[in-house]
């Protein structure tokens, strides 16, 4: 019913210059000192993996696939009949945030297993997925469940996820 893909630019845009600086510097390298162009290799590859570690966490922890059955964010799956209805005709209802809006509740956005850090201890929304925080200026969305359990999910786009949970909760009763 509804899959959501995350946004490779970044990585490709990363990936491109670190292949681009090494053959650069292979360029001149290469026949006489491969040592020092594999070693040099290995370093900027130390540069390179921090970029890329938010795009692949995201696609770890921010990913959502909703099925006729299930909704699943990340390592996480939660049967659609669990899902209170109301809750997301409400969250679709809601007004669009801006971008500042969307940092803003991005940064608060916290459920880290530390203390003082967790939802619960909070009062706030459980966040799904198996992630610590919402990923900076990604958008979120409040449900609950039947049994009144907040959730907040991180989506890239609020209206489409919204639209095909609602479309997949219609009509569901309470099992």
């Amino acid at each position: 019913m509804y899959l959501e893909k995350s946004p490779k630019t970044w990585s490709a845009i990363c990936i491109a210059l670190y292949l681009v600086g090494i053959a650069y510097l292979g360029a001149d390298t290469i026949p006489d000192e491969i040592g020092l162009w594999l070693g040099l290799s290995a370093l900027f590859l130390v540069v390179l993996l921090p970029c890329l570690a938010v795009p692949i966490s995201k696609a770890i922890y921010q990913r959502i696939r909703i099925d006729g059955e299930t909704v699943r964010v990340g390592r996480e799956r939660i049967p659609l009949a669990e899902v209170d209805p109301a809750s997301v005709q409400a969250a679709l209802q809601g007004a669009v945030p801006t971008p500042m809006e969307r940092y803003a509740t991005s940064t608060a956005a916290i459920d880290a297993p530390a203390p003082g850090l967790r939802a619960a201890e909070r009062s706030g929304p459980r966040l799904v997925g198996g992630g610590w925080a919402v990923p900076m200026g990604m958008d979120s969305v409040t449900i609950s469940t039947r049994q009144g359990e907040l959730l907040l999910i991180a989506t890239r786009n609020r209206t489409a996820f919204l639209t095909a949970l609602a479309n997949g909760t219609a009509g569901r009763s309470n099992s």
